[in-house]
């Protein structure tokens, strides 16, 4: 049986499956979130009619509530430094002092980049870096002091007023901040991220993907998430597929970051990202998530997060984007004409009019937005008063990118 239903057809497809599985998806039609142990049931499924009715059931679900549009972020991806404390047992993008890949952007690569990409048709400015570095390499320390800053997020946020004013709209994941660190950058950013990834600490245990991440500990990253609540930043977060999780704590996941929406109104995006086997890594040799796995996730995750923007990298599962359209996705995330994804640089972005092309095939247009989605622009506390009126004159009320 095909899994590229429509997602009209989702409340036909359900009628002759288990109570278990029927119950929560007709649930799911009426407009109830499925709870979490309908959600693992449906995750562990290997059945080809509950899995093609569950996809089903999501695009229905992502239909009603998002309507046929499919949004991406013409961006920049601006690594503002690839140091990092962290050692995750899959990244490629972390360096020593010492490596030859290593780097930090000068101010005047941040603006030639940044002005580039928006004679390109950019937007979004990501400035992405590694962990804490200044707290693990002298040599990034004197970096910083040659640089005039005495903090790395300092930097970034000298690197976002550049980028504002070569009339792109900054947006930061710099890792693990405090409410100061993340203060001053909301003074010059739409909004932030940080991938939760998983909430299980098993996962920094001996042998573990975060072993050596102690960054990656999941308290530590839900307390910033929280923090970002508290101080009103549209946040982007989402979970990593196949670094050693069970089904169950994905879902567990998934509701921990429901619960912190609940609470503070301000995850804008949440990415179903998949694991990436590399060869320099230790988890070299990983099995990497199908692409059904992937596509069940998303589907659950719809179903759990239902009105939420969600969001699957298209260059990381390249033949699959049907699929994921199909599972209940809005958003593609950022694509570049200019800067390759530094953390997946295997990875190329998709060329834009072949994804138009399958989104109109499936039934959907898809269209730029801003790296804040409209929803919060004018939503009171959560941008700051200062950014608001460039905000608006780079969009139409819809959020669409005009400048």
């Amino acid at each position: 049986m095909s899994l590229l239903v429509d997602a009209d057809l989702a409340p036909a497809r359900i009628g002759r499956l288990s109570a278990e599985v029927r119950i929560p998806l007709e649930g799911a039609i009426q407009g109830s979130v499925i709870d979490d142990g309908a959600a693992l049931r449906l995750l562990q499924s290997d059945d080809s009619d509950e899995i093609s009715a569950t996809l089903a059931v999501a695009g229905h679900v992502r239909t009603r509530l998002k309507g046929t549009t499919v949004t991406y972020s013409p961006k920049v991806f601006l690594p503002i430094t690839n140091l990092c404390r962290d050692r995750c047992s899959y990244c490629t993008f972390r360096a020593d002092p010492e490596d030859a890949h290593s780097w930090t952007m000068r101010p005047e690569e941040v603006r030639a980049s940044s002005a580039g990409g928006r004679r390109l048709g950019c937007v979004e400015a990501l400035l992405c870096l590694g962990d804490k570095p200044e707290k693990a390499f002298r040599t990034y320390r004197s970096t910083l002091e040659v640089l005039g800053s005495p903090t790395t997020i300092d930097y970034v946020a000298r690197s976002a007023e550049i980028c504002l004013e070569e009339g792109l709209l900054p947006h930061t994941n710099a890792g693990v901040m405090n409410r100061e660190e993340m203060s001053l950058l909301r003074k010059t950013n739409v909004s932030m991220g940080l991938m939760l990834e998983n909430i299980s600490p098993r996962l920094r245990s001996k042998g573990e993907a975060h072993y050596h991440a102690p960054d990656k500990d999941p308290a530590v990253r839900m307390e910033m998430m929280r923090t970002a609540g508290e101080l009103g930043i549209p946040f982007t977060t989402g979970i990593l597929l196949g670094i050693g999780e069970t089904l169950q704590e994905r879902v567990e996941s998934l509701a921990a970051i429901r619960a912190l929406h609940r609470e503070y109104g301000h995850i804008q995006e949440v990415i179903i990202q998949n694991f990436r086997a590399k060869p320099t890594t230790k988890m070299a040799s990983s099995p990497e998530p199908t692409s059904l796995d992937i596509a069940k996730t998303i589907a659950v995750g719809r179903l759990m997060l239902r009105e939420m923007n969600i969001q699957a990298p298209p260059n990381l599962s390249p033949y699959d984007h049907r699929m994921f359209l199909s599972a209940g996705i809005n958003d593609w995330g950022g694509i570049s004409p200019l800067t390759p994804d530094y953390v997946n640089p295997e990875a190329p972005w998709p060329h834009l009019r072949a994804l138009a092309d399958t989104c109109r095939a499936e039934g959907f247009e898809l269209r730029p937005r801003l790296p804040i989605y409209a929803e919060y622009v004018d939503r009171p506390g959560f941008l700051d008063t200062n950014l608001r009126d460039t905000v608006r004159r780079c969009a139409d009320e819809k959020g669409v990118p005009l400048c």
